[in-house]
């Protein structure tokens, strides 16, 4: 019963939003894409690496700062909402507004010598732990699918955040494999990398909205 009190009734609604925004290309997806284009799926593999153990780590850090203040306070609760989703519609007219200057840095980031694997894993760490989509993620969108009547919501937000890490490297990794191997078409057009930054933006300003959505009803509900 206790390992059961830690997986939220809604863990399928969860684990859909968290494939949604791992699948948007933020700021992680970017950074993997551009190594891949520059050395190949090997290094954007362990950069993805890096990410999912960056992006644990925070997890593990919003979970421990605000499960225990979300079980006291409706309030609090309430205002994540809030400010997530519309932190969330910020970062997505932000991501549609500048895609063209993402995309042209991103064409842009090439280096002669390829990183060691060290290297990989901790850049990849510190892109995943400073994520801005990571921390609006983890911070607001991922406490409304804590289950509160049942308990133990710290460690409920342990357990969605590692399966946000687990997926995390596993799509990315598809990101990285994918680009890696279309390197040269890729690289080829900056257009194509402005209409991924472009659908990208769509996608967070949607989640953002649906997030905000999810608020209004709980007030109008209370």
């Amino acid at each position: 019963m206790r390992v059961l009190s830690v997986i939220p009734s809604r863990i399928g609604e969860y684990l859909v939003a968290a494939i949604v925004i791992i699948l948007a290309p933020g700021p992680s997806v970017l950074f993997v894409i551009a190594r891949a284009i520059s050395w190949g799926r090997r290094v954007a593999v362990l950069t993805v690496l890096g990410n999912s153990l960056g992006a644990l780590t925070l997890s593990v850090v919003v979970a421990l700062g605000f499960g225990p203040l979300l079980s006291r306070s409706e309030l609090l609760y309430a205002a994540v909402q809030w400010g997530g989703g519309l932190y969330l519609l910020y970062l997505g007219i932000d991501a549609w507004r500048k895609r063209s200057l993402h995309a042209a840095a991103m064409s842009e980031a090439k280096e002669l010598h390829s990183p060691t694997l060290w290297q990989c894993v901790r850049d990849g760490f510190w892109v995943g732990a400073l994520n801005p989509k990571g921390i609006v993620f983890f911070a607001a969108v991922l406490p409304p699918f804590v289950d509160r009547d049942q308990g133990e919501i710290t460690q409920q937000l342990l357990f969605m955040g590692a399966c946000f890490a687990i997926l995390a490297f596993f799509l990315d990794s598809t990101w990285g494999l994918l680009a890696g191997t279309a390197r040269s078409w890729l690289s080829g057009d900056e257009r194509r990398l402005i209409t991924l930054r472009a659908l990208g933006g769509i996608v967070i300003m949607v989640l953002g909205i649906l997030v905000i959505a999810t608020a209004a009803r709980d007030l109008i509900a209370k």
